[in-house]
């Protein structure tokens, strides 16, 4: 029990180093309406998809079991769920047809609620 607080909060720790990256990205795009709220989140999801495999496999479950090269399948996997979920957040609380809300409105879920998805699928899963 207590090997999993202490993993859950070095996940946090990498994840929240992960989100900024995403948000350093797609806050600009999306606020100063570089590009779409959508395109925006992709260019997110990859900056952050990339560092966050690097954070996560190197420290957040190091010696949880598989190996990095074993679960880089898997954790893309997973990135990939993470990026539906976001994306369905930015559509959901941004897009024209739903609440039309304002750009960072997605920011909200997307910092508290798909980290908690991706550490459940990471450690039961990806790095199990």
């Amino acid at each position: 029990m207590q090997d999993t607080f202490w993993q859950l909060v070095r996940f946090g720790i990498a994840g929240g180093l992960a989100t900024v990256c995403y948000a350093a990205v797609y806050s600009p795009l999306a606020a100063l309406e570089i590009t779409s709220e959508q395109v925006a989140n992709i260019c997110g999801y990859l900056v952050a998809m990339s560092s966050g495999y690097v954070l996560h496999s190197k420290w957040s479950f190091r010696g949880h079991g598989a190996s990095a090269t074993s679960s880089m399948p898997k954790f893309f996997a997973v990135s990939l769920v993470s990026y539906a979920v976001n994306t369905f957040w930015v559509w959901l609380l941004t897009d024209d047809a739903m609440f039309a809300g304002a750009w960072w409105w997605p920011l909200i879920p997307i910092v508290l609620v798909t980290p908690l998805v991706t550490f459940a699928l990471n450690r039961l899963w990806v790095f199990a």
